[in-house]
């Protein structure tokens, strides 16, 4: 007997994508096959290296001045609650737990160093202030007038999966009646020239578990999922996406940037997950990777995967959805989880694009060339950031 008290599902979902506004478009794109990834030189001239871009957001009419991370995030949000009018009287005790690891660092300008007191009164006081990760949640907050609990989460790449388990388990604590929780991350040239710096970036479109990858493409976007309770949702009257099943975090402590070639780490975590969720390895139809297409994060992964599903009667269907839009960083997580639950009310199993000679081996079904279409009851989604963070999250159909 399911507690509803106690079962957490997902009730609405807003996507800024390099597919445009909206998770129709998002699917659309994705459906088809199509790759966002391009030269870069025209966003950051005299840069060799491949990204995807949102495209130019609308102007603001408020005249306040949110960063660009805060406005695909703003955006992302009043995507996922549009049909909350007037279905849920308590909507603005929510909670919000937002993700971000760049930021307001898109406003930082070169001219605070050569003359902060003057930059400062040319109205640079507001672009500051849009610095600090925590502005990215607070900034969903006054866009919805939503003032229930706001939390700020930054664990590198795993930060928009993260957002979610804690939502989660805020709901659980019954501290807000409903939470939404996502990520929020736009390119900017100080996290390109760090990865840069890490050696970590292709120059062309990356080909994640291909044995001839040679890195990762950074993308920008954002994700915005609602998450409350069964009983919550049904007391309203919610049309019910997904139920979030199982989740688990768990940390490498091991390097500040490299993952755990074993992949011990992240196989645990997926354990956990399935434990926590009450299901067999028999049961996830398909996972959606961390996947970034850098050398050692992909074979730490297909070890990780090996490790988890040992034992399992077929190979576990893997693919890396960043291969179509690049590693939005923060939003990453909350974009992939999006993907899940469309990828599971779709029925479709989504291909790594390009991935032509992948990683050896025989317990992984490594989902390349076309879609295939088949029911998927439950899925998962993995996350993994420097640092040793990792985050399993398993969804499943709802069946009223």
């Amino acid at each position: 007997m399911i507690d509803a008290q106690k079962t957490i599902v997902v009730t609405g979902i807003g996507v800024i994508s390099p597919y445009g506004a909206g998770l129709s478009r998002l699917q659309a794109g994705m459906l088809a096959g199509q790759c966002c990834l391009s030269p870069a030189t025209e966003l950051y001239p005299g840069f060799q290296g491949t990204v995807a871009q949102v495209g130019a957001l609308p102007p603001l009419q408020d005249g306040r001045h949110y960063s660009r991370s805060d406005r695909l995030a703003m955006m992302a949000a009043g995507e996922a609650v549009a049909d909350l009018a007037g279905s849920c009287n308590d909507f603005r005790e929510s909670g919000i737990v937002m993700a971000s690891t760049v930021a307001g660092l898109t406003e930082i300008d070169p001219e605070i160093t050569r003359g902060a007191a003057d930059w400062y009164r040319r109205g640079g006081l507001s672009r500051a202030a849009t610095f600090p990760v925590s502005r990215v949640a607070a900034s969903v907050g006054e866009s919805l007038g939503i003032q229930g609990p706001s939390c700020a989460v930054s664990v590198a790449c795993a930060s928009g999966s993260t957002a979610l388990v804690l939502a989660a388990n805020m709901l659980l604590d019954e501290a807000a009646p409903m939470v939404l929780a996502g990520g929020s991350d736009a390119l900017c040239p100080f996290t390109l020239s760090g990865f840069n710096s890490l050696q970590a970036l292709d120059a062309e479109a990356c080909r994640p578990f291909d044995q001839n990858r040679k890195g990762l493409n950074l993308g920008e976007g954002a994700a915005v999922l609602v998450l409350e309770t069964l009983a919550h949702a049904r007391l309203r009257g919610a049309d019910i996406l997904a139920v979030l099943r199982g989740w688990a975090m768990t940390n490498d402590a091991s390097h500040p940037t490299a993952p755990q070639k074993d992949g011990i780490g992240l196989g645990t975590c997926i354990q956990r997950a399935l434990s926590m969720a009450e299901c067999s390895i028999e049961e996830i139809g398909y996972v959606n990777a961390h996947g970034t297409g850098t050398p050692l994060n992909d074979i730490a992964e297909t070890h990780a995967y090996e490790r988890a599903f040992q034992g399992r009667s077929r190979s576990i269907p893997v693919s890396s959805t960043k291969s179509y839009f690049g590693h939005c960083l923060g939003a990453a997580g909350a974009i992939e989880a999006a993907i899940t639950i469309m990828a599971m009310r779709a029925g479709v199993l989504l291909p790594t694009l390009r991935l032509t000679d992948p990683i050896e081996s025989p317990q992984i079904d490594w989902l390349r060339g076309e879609a295939r279409r088949q029911p998927l009851p439950v899925a998962m989604s993995v996350s993994a950031g420097f640092g040793g963070s990792n985050v399993a999250l398993v969804f499943e159909e709802y069946r009223a």
